[in-house]
């Protein structure tokens, strides 16, 4: 990823979703810009119009923290955006070359974990990694994500089966929620990992092979998973409407597990139960 290009239209993409209303700022006359000028921006930072200008064009080298969090707050911010752009500032210090090379090791599922995204059989749970890759799922995960674990082509991979498999768009009750949400993830890790290969060649397949995703891509929107309602509508068991907690490893894996589970006495919960005694009886998915 280009990180200047990619701190330009972070930025711009902010300016232009603010109103002068919305930033207490009075309008005079009529506006030729959809949010805030540049120099709105650098008032209400505290910075000089051309020092704004300098950040904007992307270059965040050697900005301090307090003209960043000055940044955040004029252009509102929320807690991931602000966590982004952060990321594309420490991108913009030390050379290509050394961030690359700490970037070799691949995080892989310790057995400890494995044993409890196993040992969690009436909860579908998987373990997933910031490029959205599925590296490991108990029984009921792959049964209930069984049309991605069937697609060859998708990899495991969440953001190919949402956005290049046709099944996900009637997977994916909220649809286009949920590619947004994706969408913004991959966004995050940009900002984080830029120069991870593997990141950006999948970036730039789905951008070649999905037209939504390339201008989802191009809204520059962040997102990370936490807990969320998930409303999927299965091949097998049909409507499911699924509480999901997404709780990142506490190293530096950049792993995070995936459980899903369903209110008690409800049919997702009645649901839920047929699907693993689908899954247990076939042995197609485990």
């Amino acid at each position: 990823m280009d990180t200047r290009d990619a701190v330009s239209a972070f930025l711009r993409s902010r300016r232009d979703k603010i109103t002068p209303e919305q930033a207490g700022l009075p309008t005079y006359g009529q506006r030729r810009v959809p949010g805030l000028r540049r120099g709105e921006v650098a008032a209400l930072a505290g910075v000089s119009v051309e020092y704004y200008t300098r950040l904007e064009r992307g270059n965040l080298k050697g900005v301090s923290d307090s003209v960043l969090d000055a940044l955040a707050h004029a252009l509102r911010l929320d807690d991931t955006e602000r966590t982004y752009l952060y990321d594309l500032a420490r991108a913009a210090g030390p050379a290509p070359g050394a961030r690359a090379r700490q970037r070799t090791v691949r995080p892989t599922v310790r057995p400890s974990v494995a044993r409890i995204v196993e040992g969690m059989p009436e909860l579908p749970a998987y373990v997933m990694n910031n490029r959205l890759d599925t590296l490991a799922a108990n029984p009921l995960g792959r049964a209930l994500y069984s049309e991605m674990f069937a697609d060859p082509t998708c990899g495991a991979n969440v953001a190919r089966f949402a956005f290049l498999n046709p099944a996900a768009r009637r997977f994916y009750t909220d649809w286009e929620r949920m590619a947004r949400f994706a969408v913004g993830a991959l966004r995050v890790e940009a900002g984080r990992s830029p120069y991870d290969r593997e990141l950006s060649n999948l970036i730039g397949e789905l951008s070649t092979l999905s037209d939504t995703f390339r201008v989802m891509w191009g809204s520059h929107d962040v997102h990370v998973f936490r807990e969320s309602t998930k409303r999927l509508n299965h091949p097998l068991v049909g409507d499911l409407e699924l509480d999901q907690e997404t709780m990142s490893l506490p190293d530096e894996s950049g792993l995070s597990v995936v459980v899903y589970s369903a209110p008690p006495e409800t049919a997702a919960e009645d649901h839920l139960k047929l699907l693993a005694s689908w899954s247990a009886t076939t042995g197609l998915v485990t």
